[in-house]
């Protein structure tokens, strides 16, 4: 097995080729050396009933965030196996910030940890989910 080295910019277009990350606006503003941190800007259509960042957003954001910085270990051909995610608080603000950082990595697979943050220009971060996942590398090419 052969694992390919990927940059930042390689990976932005990767992103970019993900139909709901382009729906959702996701950006990716860090990548390598275990870790990824995607940015998303939070807009009326991401918002639940009561005006918070819907938890199916917040979920897609960790799943992502995992996924990405496993690529940074295992090459750029990895799906996530399976993640929990855990609601601290309410996520409102102008962004959600997903930093994810891979605890530990084998050739085939990585468990990685994410916190997804709410940010507003006004106020200090808040951090309002963590996730934990496992990813794995696919043998045939993506």
């Amino acid at each position: 097995m052969t694992t390919t080295t990927m940059d930042i910019d390689s990976a932005r277009q990767v992103l970019a080729a993900q139909p709901f990350a382009r729906l959702v606006g996701t950006e990716i503003t860090e990548f390598g050396g275990g870790r990824a941190t995607l940015v998303i800007p939070v807009r009326d259509e991401l918002r639940q009933q009561f005006g918070f960042v819907h938890g199916g957003v917040l979920s897609y954001a960790a799943d992502n965030a995992l996924t990405f910085a496993a690529g940074t270990v295992l090459g750029p051909n990895v799906l996530t196996g399976g993640f929990t995610v855990t609601y601290l608080r309410p996520a409102a603000g102008d962004r959600l910030r997903a930093e994810a950082v891979v605890a530990g990595s084998t050739r085939r697979q990585a468990v990685v940890n994410c916190e997804i943050y709410a940010e507003s220009s006004d106020a200090e971060p808040v951090l309002c989910a963590v996730a934990q996942g496992t990813t794995r590398v696919v043998e045939r090419a993506l």
